[in-house]
């Protein structure tokens, strides 16, 4: 019998060309306000409408750790009269953006790897959202790279990541795969409100790539052994987006109206999410005999400065270091699933044989999923 063993070999990650710091968002978004607010003048002035309040950059520091973000396309989010990004419009023949820099992440991941398309027979793309339904995403990455076997997508909101991990766990140890390419490719920009005060600063675009393989065909010594992973759900309304193709058969419905992009009771959100991701985490390690001490790495979500230093410290029962607990969205912002994967890819080097570190995503459904993965 072939070891069923899991190991994540390699990761990879896209950056896209243009960053937009705190700054040049704020003076859009201003813009915006001043303007609004002079055009309703006197529906403000009578009270039907209330005045917009403008924004700064210290009260998008203070809010959420956030200095920067990189998007695909920045003229059109900074543009106070479009305020979202835009593209070129490709033909069906043409490789679409999403697969675009999907590919890019996928290819960085597969080279550390060593290996090529051909060598991958399952590819699973989990993001929050796909540039269309069909044909999935994951078969046209499968088709470009030249891969085998089997692809889908999948979205389980911001933590996609981990949940594609363990399904591409599960596949492996099944039997039904040997190597898998997970790529979480956000293109969180094209759903962000960036005239809504309180969440324009929120997103940023990135993509990023992981590859799974049985232990017997990974390269010695490369990468992590996957010991265990876990998830939990449960319904919430707090964070939702309700984009949809029904949205143009409701009846007395706006399909342009604001609550089709991304909309979040912040202040809900972190108080019931931080107590349940601490706890996810706390009762992993313990039913794997696992001491909180003893995990050298905490990759977590990258959606909140506050959010993860409160879960581990909650975790650790002390304030985690910058080496513990690394944080990336001070200049990639939340990049949705692909956060905890850029935490994972730029904060691993350092870590020794048999170090054990957590990587753990959560968001929108309620969602929470983490693996312990133990460094080879």
């Amino acid at each position: 019998m072939p070891d069923r063993h899991v190991v994540l070999s390699a990761t990879g990650l896209y950056t896209p060309p243009f960053s937009i710091s705190n700054d040049e968002l704020v003076d859009s978004f201003n813009q915006y306000v001043r303007r609004y607010n002079a055009e309703n003048a006197e529906s403000i002035a009578s009270g039907s409408l209330k005045a917009l309040s403008e924004s700064s950059a210290d009260f998008i520091d203070k809010a959420s750790g956030i200095h920067s973000r990189f998007v695909l396309e920045k003229d059109g989010i900074l543009n106070p009269d479009i305020m979202r990004p835009q593209f070129v419009k490709r033909s069906d023949d043409e490789l679409s953006l999403h697969a675009e820099i999907g590919i890019a992440a996928a290819n960085q991941a597969l080279a550390k790897a060593g290996l090529h398309g051909s060598d991958i027979d399952m590819v699973l793309v989990a993001n929050s959202n796909m540039q269309r339904p069909y044909p999935s995403i994951s078969v046209e990455i499968q088709a470009a790279l030249g891969a085998g076997g089997f692809a889908f997508d999948m979205s389980v909101a911001c933590s996609s990541a981990t949940f594609g991990l363990q399904t591409a766990a599960d596949a492996i140890k099944s039997g039904s795969a040997t190597r898998v390419l997970i790529v979480n490719a956000e293109m969180c920009s094209a759903q962000l409100n960036y005239r809504e005060r309180d969440s324009h600063f929120i997103f940023g675009d990135a993509a990023t790539a992981i590859v799974l393989e049985r232990n017997d065909l990974a390269a010695a010594g490369l990468g992590f052994n996957v010991l265990s992973t876990q998830l939990w759900t449960q319904f919430s309304n707090n964070i939702r987006s309700n984009f949809g193709f029904l949205n143009r058969c409701e009846i007395g419905n706006d399909p342009l109206s604001a609550d089709k992009l991304f909309i979040q009771q912040g202040r809900k959100v972190f108080k019931e999410v931080c107590p349940a991701v601490s706890e996810h985490i706390t009762h992993h390690l313990s039913a794997q005999n696992i001491s909180p001490q003893n995990i050298k790495r905490f990759w977590l979500h990258q959606a909140n400065r506050a959010m993860n230093e409160l879960i581990s410290r909650r975790v650790l029962g002390r304030d985690a270091t910058e080496e513990e607990a690394p944080l990336i969205l001070d200049r990639y912002a939340n990049t949705s699933s692909a956060g905890s994967i850029i935490a994972l890819h730029l904060h691993q080097a350092d870590l020794q044989n048999g170090d054990l570190g957590v990587l753990c995503s959560f968001g929108a459904g309620y969602s929470i999923g983490s693996a312990i993965l133990e460094k080879r």
